[in-house]
């Protein structure tokens, strides 16, 4: 269960433990079938349904050979990242990530991701000022920060309801290297929530057990240099206490904006 005060938002999936590893071993383990190519995207990515034991739910398939090549990321691995995300943002407790595995699909291996039908013109730019959105936009700030996400357009914050977002496109997370490019700078030099700071040090200490279930889940997706890049963002943000402001080294913001 999130430990994430959204006010009355309740994420479009299940979130509980036991319902929760259901959906994921549907993901996982049920028969992938597509029903179409997303035209916008960047890579390729389809739409298509999971099924199995009368149970069926909408994803998002974005298969590892469809990735355009990157030059400051290795190649073959926004499918492995988009995992990654999930894992993370659920380790946290924070219910913004949509459930996502990677595994094998029509195309090859490459993440499979619950599809959320939500209004596509619903994104960042058109409910940042309302303080309903702002603890959720907090979260996902200092997930972005941590993850070291080098592409949160607005487009890629979607809203799911009053007070609830969802995060889409993670593929560009978790480099070794400062990437950190997003559109969330609202909060800049204001002092982590003291809620979201329990939830940091939590899994600043579940990612230093080498045989927890985070890390070992993580390693499998990520280099080790990543995963203890992650490791040392999360520390440095709960020194720093406060929000970061935008690097003056380095472009701040992705490109387009949404």
């Amino acid at each position: 269960m999130s430990s994430l005060d959204l006010a009355s938002c309740t994420a479009p999936w299940p979130t509980d433990d036991r319902a929760n590893a259901r959906l994921l071993a549907l993901l996982s383990t049920g028969d992938l079938a597509l029903t179409g190519l997303i035209p916008w995207s960047s890579n390729y990515t389809f739409l298509g349904e999971v099924s199995g034991e009368g149970e069926s739910v909408a994803v998002v398939y974005k298969p590892i050979r469809g990735e355009r090549p990157l030059v400051d990321f290795p190649r073959n691995t926004l499918a492995k990242r988009e995992a990654a995300a999930y894992i993370v943002c659920r380790a946290l407790g924070w219910d913004l990530v949509p459930p996502t595995v990677l595994r094998t699909g029509p195309h090859g291996r490459g993440s499979v991701q619950i599809f959320v039908n939500v209004d596509q013109n619903a994104h960042f730019f058109t409910f940042r000022a309302d303080p309903a959105f702002r603890r959720a936009l907090q979260a996902l700030a200092v997930f972005d920060l941590i993850a070291n996400n080098a592409d949160r357009k607005g487009g890629h914050c979607l809203r799911a309801g009053d007070g609830c977002i969802i995060a889409i496109d993670q593929g560009l997370c978790f480099h070794v290297h400062d990437k950190l490019r997003t559109v969330i700078w609202d909060f800049a030099g204001e002092p982590l929530p003291a809620d979201l700071a329990a939830d940091l040090k939590r899994l600043e200490e579940d990612l230093a057990n080498a045989d927890g279930s985070t890390h070992r889940a993580l390693a499998a997706l990520l280099d080790a240099d990543e995963t203890t890049a992650l490791r040392r963002r999360v520390t440095a943000a709960l020194a720093a206490g406060t929000f970061p402001d935008p690097p003056e080294d380095r472009r701040p913001y992705p490109w387009p904006l949404v």
